[in-house]
C-alpha cells in the first residue's frame, strides 16, 4: 500500500521517514525477534509496590525512583505476557532515569512474577483497570506530569481508555504514545494464527498463557478440561476457551471486536502518538488507521521498518535507544 493510499484526504498527518532500519537488519520478523535477543545495556533498580485491587486481588508496580517527588512521571504498560524486565520497559525507564524522570511499570494481573488471586486475568480490553491504575497514580502524584506509554497489548489498552475517556483523560495524563498496537484484534489473529508467525509468535505466547490457565483450573476448579488447554495452538483456540468467557466476551471474536482500539481513536482528545511499523508481523499494514478515523489529537508515525516492538538502530550489533527517544521527545514537545 502506497503512503498517499493510507493517509487519505491529509497525507501531512501521517510520517514515514522518522525511523529507518540499519541495513544489516532486514524484514519485520528479524527485527522483531533481534530487538527482543539483544542484551540490555545496565541494569535498572526497581522498587516494587503492591496495590490491592477493588475486587479482592492485587498488582505489583515496579518504581525508578530518579527524581525528585513533584519531577514527571512515565508510566508504562507492557505487552502481552510482558513485565517491567521486558526490554522495551528496560530502556524506557533508562532513558527516563537519564532524564531525571521517575518511572514506574504496573505489572497486569499475573504478570509480576506471582498469580494473580482470581481467576480472572487481564485481557486487550481492560480499559477499567487503566482507568484504575492512572487514577491511582494520578492521585498519589497531584504535583507531577503523567506521561504514559503503552506497549502492543497495553497500548491497545491505553487507546481505548483514551478514547472512552475522552477530555476527561487530560484530568488524568498529559501525553501518551502507543507502540505497536494491535487496533484491530481481529486483523491481527488472523496474521498471527496462520503460517511461520504462528510457528514463531504464537506458539511462544501460547507456551505462556496455557501454564496460566493451567493454573487456573487447578486453583479456581474451572470447567475446562486441560486436555483441551494444552490443545490449544491459535489465540482463537485460547481465547475462546478461556480469555472471552472469564472476562465476559461471548467467545473469541465478540472479545476481539469490542477490545480493539480502533473504533476510540475518534474519541482521544489527549495528545497521542501511534508509532507503527508498516513490517510489523503483529500487525497488517491494511489495519493501520487512517487520518480520518482518528481524531486531530493524533499524530501517525508509521515507519516503513521496524517489526514489532522492535526499532534497532546503528551500526551492529546496534541499540534499543531509538524507541526511547521518540517517545519521550513527544512528550517533550510541550515544553
Amino acid at each position: 500500500m502506497r503512503l498517499s493510499a493510507l493517509a487519505g484526504d491529509n497525507p501531512k498527518r501521517v510520517k514515514s521517514q522518522s525511523y529507518i532500519a540499519p541495513w544489516w537488519l532486514p524484514g519485520g520478523d528479524l527485527q522483531t525477534i533481534y530487538a527482543y535477543a539483544l542484551p540490555a545495556n545496565g541494569r535498572i533498580e526497581y522498587r516494587r509496590e503492591r496495590w490491592e485491587t477493588p475486587d479482592g486481588d492485587f498488582i505489583d508496580l515496579d518504581y525508578v525512583d530518579a527524581g525528585a517527588d513533584q519531577c514527571s512521571l512515565l508510566v508504562l504498560f507492557h505487552g502481552l505476557e510482558g513485565s517491567s524486565q521486558s526490554h522495551y520497559a528496560l530502556s524506557l525507564m533508562a532513558l527516563a532515569r537519564q532524564k531525571g524522570w521517575r518511572g514506574v511499570v504496573p505489572h497486569f494481573r499475573g504478570c509480576s512474577g506471582e498469580p494473580n488471586r482470581l481467576a480472572r486475568s487481564y485481557h486487550s480490553g481492560d480499559s477499567a483497570e487503566i482507568d484504575w491504575i492512572l487514577g491511582r497514580l494520578r492521585a498519589q502524584n497531584p504535583h507531577s506530569d503523567l506521561y504514559v506509554v503503552g506497549v502492543s497489548l497495553g497500548g491497545n489498552m491505553l487507546l481505548k481508555w483514551l478514547g472512552e475517556a475522552g477530555h476527561s483523560a487530560g484530568q488524568v495524563i498529559e501525553r501518551a504514545v502507543a507502540v505497536s498496537a494491535p487496533f484491530d484484534l481481529n486483523a491481527a489473529a488472523r496474521v498471527l494464527d496462520f503460517g511461520h508467525r504462528r510457528a514463531i509468535y504464537t506458539r511462544s505466547f501460547l507456551r505462556s498463557l496455557r501454564g496460566k490457565v493451567l493454573a487456573k483450573i487447578e486453583a479456581h476448579r474451572l470447567k475446562i478440561e486441560p486436555a483441551a488447554v494444552l490443545a490449544c495452538s491459535t489465540f482463537r483456540q485460547i481465547d475462546d476457551l478461556y480469555t472471552a468467557p472469564i472476562h465476559g466476551f461471548a467467545d473469541a471474536d465478540d472479545y476481539w471486536t469490542r477490545a480493539s482500539s480502533k473504533p476510540f481513536l475518534k474519541h482521544i482528545q489527549v495528545p497521542t502518538l501511534l508509532l507503527n511499523a508498516r513490517n510489523d508481523p503483529f500487525l497488517p499494514q491494511i489495519a493501520l488507521p487512517k487520518p480520518n478515523e482518528v481524531s486531530a489529537s493524533i499524530v501517525l508515525d508509521y515507519p516503513h521498518s521496524g517489526g514489532h516492538v522492535g526499532f534497532v538502530e546503528g551500526y551492529f550489533p546496534g541499540s534499543r535507544e531509538w524507541l526511547p527517544r521518540r517517545a519521550l521527545g513527544f512528550f517533550l514537545e510541550q515544553k
